[in-house]
């Protein structure tokens, strides 16, 4: 026994011709085509700005064509291996072609993923925010372990984690945590974690051991490229100073370096503490502020998107999209997608999201297609 047959074979083959199709390669190998023809004119970096969208569009398209040309790559050596390994009966080639079929499986689950993102915003970074909600001092530890378990995530995608804004609670946990996450395909990877997180576990706050429900609410909003104008009205902010509490830099606690603005027509708050000067956080603290204020109106434009949420719901019970239960059974259950794991330790203290990630999108996709 292998564990791979030449049907699996056939059904992944079916498969990456499916995602080929999705990504329109031919297409984007003459986009890498244009674009290199394009960096290579005269005066090409006379215009900065204009030189590095365009470099950063090239890199895009030449990671889609590479990427498919590695996923043939994996299955043309999974064939050869099989059909080796059959005729002169080597187990040990089955077993290679095994491990490559599972790889090609996990390739072709990114790519997937990546051809459902049809909005440029998703294939670029995102601002992560995560509050405590109902549960008291649990819900401030809930907020805590919720933001490791992100910076653990982002650090298995490879991705660059800048902390904006990360407040200490007094007793336990975090009152909130706000930060940017830069890297490929960030937005649309992290959005499938927007919602309220519900935790049940025995209390380590309760000198009675009871079971205690908590919630955080997870916000997420991409970063917007310069070429996106959003008005801000000078006069609708209300912009205060303090002193940093969390950490941060040379300034934090010896300076009102801290910043927190406040958008008066819709009431948005943004805080930042955690760069050097109240400069540089009044600049990162605009850009979230710019962020919110750009997925605010879209969220009201895309009728069908509002559909789908529904109204804005309270950090609550009944309002989850994913459960976390630590006793008396362990699980993790995601409410939209009904995907569940009993690991818990590898989601939360892994950062093993993966699978619910993709497994949201694939939701949505078949939600979209469905309406």
């Amino acid at each position: 026994m292998t564990g791979i047959t030449h049907a699996d074979i056939e059904a992944l083959k079916a498969r990456l011709d499916e995602v080929e199709g999705y990504l329109h390669i031919d297409l984007r190998r003459h986009d890498v085509a244009q674009l290199e023809r394009k960096s290579a004119e005269p005066g090409f970096w006379d215009d900065a700005e204009a030189a590095s969208s365009t470099m950063a569009e090239l890199t895009r398209a030449r990671e889609d064509v590479q990427n498919i040309e590695d996923a043939h790559q994996k299955l043309d050596d999974a064939v050869a291996a099989l059909e080796l390994g059959d005729e002169v009966g080597d187990d040990e080639l089955g077993e290679e072609a095994a491990r490559l079929a599972g790889e090609l499986r996990k390739s072709l689950a990114e790519l997937e993923l990546s051809s459902w993102f049809t909005d440029d915003l998703d294939h670029g970074d995102a601002i992560v925010t995560i509050t405590p909600g109902q549960g008291g001092l649990e819900a401030q530890d809930w907020c805590d372990m919720l933001f490791r378990m992100y910076l653990r995530y982002c650090d298995k995608r490879g991705w660059k984690v800048d902390l904006n804004d990360v407040t200490p609670a007094e007793v336990i946990g975090l009152d909130r945590a706000t930060f940017t996450v830069s890297g490929k395909n960030a937005y649309g990877m992290l959005r499938a974690e927007k919602g309220v997180h519900r935790l049940v576990r025995i209390s380590p706050t309760d000198a009675k051991k009871r079971r205690q429900t908590t919630f955080a609410g997870v916000d997420v909003v991409p970063v917007l490229p310069d070429d996106i104008e959003v008005e801000i009205d000078q006069n609708d902010l209300r912009i205060d100073v303090y002193h940093a509490s969390g950490p941060g830099g040379q300034g934090v606690n010896t300076t009102d370096s801290a910043v927190r603005i406040t958008h008066l027509p819709t009431g948005t708050v943004v805080t930042c503490q955690n760069e050097r000067s109240q400069l540089q956080n009044k600049a990162v603290a605009m850009q979230i502020l710019r962020s919110r204020l750009y997925e605010m109106e879209r969220e009201k434009r895309e009728a069908e998107l509002e559909a789908l949420r529904g109204p804005k719901s309270e950090i609550s019970f009944g309002n989850q999209i994913r459960n976390y239960v630590l006793y008396p059974f362990q699980l993790v259950k995601d409410t939209r997608t009904g995907l569940e794991t009993s690991n818990v330790d590898s989601v939360l203290q892994d950062g093993d999201l993966d699978p619910f990630v993709i497994a949201y999108h694939r939701w949505a996709v078949g939600r979209k297609d469905a309406s």
